[in-house]
């Protein structure tokens, strides 16, 4: 198992958790299973940037972004070198320390800030 951290989201996760994570699956499917509710309006098919994340620590460690992925992430909301969509990034056996951004495109546009 690989350790998670994610780091406090006033909304998701307003505490931060710790997260035994399998490795193999992506970093999205562990938040979802163990109760952040991290948003993923494309159902988790790469074709939205409402489930980017910044993994703070341990993202050498994950496979290289595609295309599809890195033409996408050129539209989400407080991009930083260190963002992923958690859709597909996968969990290797590096700890990985993760930070949702405070909001995503849906959430601007829907005028929840």
């Amino acid at each position: 198992m690989t350790q998670i951290i994610v780091l406090p989201h006033v909304e998701l996760c307003p505490d931060g958790t710790v997260i035994e994570a399998e490795a193999g699956k992506s970093i999205c499917d562990v938040l979802l299973e163990h109760g952040v509710e991290i948003e993923h309006a494309c159902e988790k098919s790469c074709a939205c940037t409402t489930c980017h994340v910044i993994v703070r620590e341990g993202f050498g460690s994950l496979p290289e972004a595609e295309e599809t992925e890195e033409d996408l992430l050129d539209k989400a909301w407080g991009l930083e070198p260190q963002s992923r969509l958690s859709c597909q990034a996968v969990v290797g056996e590096t700890p990985l320390v993760i930070e949702i951004p405070r909001y995503t495109i849906n959430m601007a546009r829907e005028g929840k800030h």
